[in-house]
């Protein structure tokens, strides 16, 4: 049994993203495109994790795996409903037309098919991946509708007496479009419309379309929006939006920014928690593996669960309640707090001020937030060092959570997230920080 306090780490090899994230019979579910054998990407499984707060994750292996000719390359990510007290699970199946000789864990040329499939679970702990398995959308071959490739990522919910359905996907590798299926029992479905726009990139992917304070949202990982030569070109953004469910027509109604600013963070889901708050996980993409003593080496993890609110027409996201709960034992003595334990930091910044922790700098340079990791990172020019917010209006409050190898530095209430990969962060800090706090259940 693996453990993870606070962040949701690869129990060993490789994790991206999340999926089937849910509120289910008393615990939170978290799958995870999951490649067990070495960490790197490669033929997907969805690893499962379980949890009572959000904050402490316990790893209970593989859930899904292929099984099926239509799965044969990849249990692709997806989501889960409950319906009728079981746990219902929707995937991309991936078929390759052709592997790489050399690495049959790798399509050549992008040759490869997916459709869309499903598992129930009865009670979200046991799956029968041979006879409980079913291909609800074949591969399409009508390219109006959608692309025989690269159409996946199925986000499922309801509303009333019908089930939605919304996959990303493309046209021809130059537009990405979002897609819209209905059911009525969430078996059988129907393709009712699609969306086109900047929002969707060159191909859209985990396409998420949810309701916070009556309003639309809309949460999506656009390919190939930013061209600058780094990693990574493929991002997540956000706008409010309006939605018609009963033609399935989306119209963007709002500013389409970056769900995150540190540009890392990929693949954001959402679902309700227990309170029914609209909460949000992604994974943090991870240039190399952690080694680490004794333990399997790592790549991949998710970043804290985030509240996603709607203040003055802005998408804000937030530390989830349970991280306020957890971090709530205030450091007296800083020099004797253990860096190697997550903690927590709440600061105020002024123009020019430098917030160092551990070599990481956090400076407010003309109004924006900024973020420096030059001096924690892994060596290369293809990744980007620094990033930034967009302009910010007087002093910044911060609210920034640090474990060793992830900084989330939330600003003003969640007015922008500036969240970086770090590696090598060393023990101490420098700059003015008003409290300093640790998990009230860390020894």
């Amino acid at each position: 049994m693996t453990v993870n306090e606070v962040h949701l780490k690869a129990p060993g090899n490789w994790i991206n993203d999340p999926n089937g994230f849910i509120y289910y019979k008393g615990k939170y579910h978290l799958f995870y495109q999951y490649f067990p054998y070495a960490p790197v990407w490669g033929t997907m499984h969805w690893g499962h994790a379980v949890s009572d707060d959000l904050m402490h994750w316990e790893h209970l292996g593989i859930a899904l795996f292929p099984t099926k000719d239509y799965d044969r390359n990849g249990v692709f990510s997806g989501s889960a409903i409950e319906k009728d007290g079981e746990l219902y699970l929707y995937y991309s199946a991936v078929k390759y037309l052709e592997a790489d000789k050399e690495n049959i864990h790798v399509s050549l040329n992008d040759l490869f098919e997916t459709s869309q499939a499903m598992l129930v679970s009865p009670d979200g702990f046991h799956f029968d991946n041979w006879k409980d398995k079913k291909m609800v959308l074949p591969v399409c071959r009508r390219k109006e509708e959608a692309d025989n490739t690269h159409t996946r990522d199925p986000k499922v919910w309801k509303d009333g007496d019908w089930y939605y359905m919304i996959l990303g996907s493309t046209v021809e590798k130059q537009q990405g479009r979002a897609l819209f299926y209905k059911s009525r029992d969430g078996l059988e479905w129907k393709y009712v419309s699609q969306y086109q726009g900047e929002a969707c990139g060159k191909v859209l992917e985990c396409p998420d379309l949810f309701r916070v304070s009556g309003e639309w949202i809309f949460t999506g990982s656009p390919m190939g929006i930013i061209e600058d030569g780094k990693e990574y070109p493929n991002q997540s953004v956000c706008a409010l939006a309006q939605f018609d469910s009963r033609t399935c027509t989306m119209e963007l109604t709002g500013e389409v920014k970056f769900v995150d600013w540190g540009l890392d963070l990929y693949a954001p889901q959402t679902n309700l928690d227990k309170d029914g708050n609209r909460v949000m996980i992604a994974w943090m993409r991870m240039p190399e593996a952690v080694e680490e003593p004794g333990k399997t080496p790592w790549n991949g993890m998710m970043c804290l669960p985030r509240v996603v609110e709607i203040r003055d027409r802005q998408i804000c996201f937030l530390p989830h309640p349970e991280a306020d709960k957890y971090f709530s034992e205030k450091v007296k003595d800083r020099t004797a707090l253990d860096f190697s334990k997550p903690y927590r930091l709440k600061a105020v910044l002024k123009e020019g001020e430098i917030l160092n922790i551990g070599g990481y700098e956090i400076s407010l340079e003309n109004g924006c937030l900024k973020g420096d990791r030059s001096r924690v990172f892994v060596d290369g020019e293809k990744y980007r060092l620094e990033a930034k917010t967009p302009c910010i209006e007087g002093d910044c409050r911060l609210d920034i959570f640090v474990d060793r190898n992830l900084i989330e530095i939330f600003v003003n209430q969640g007015q922008y997230v500036l969240s970086h990969v770090v590696y090598g962060l060393r023990p101490y800090m420098k700059g003015e920080v008003d409290a300093v706090y640790t998990g009230k259940d860390i020894d």
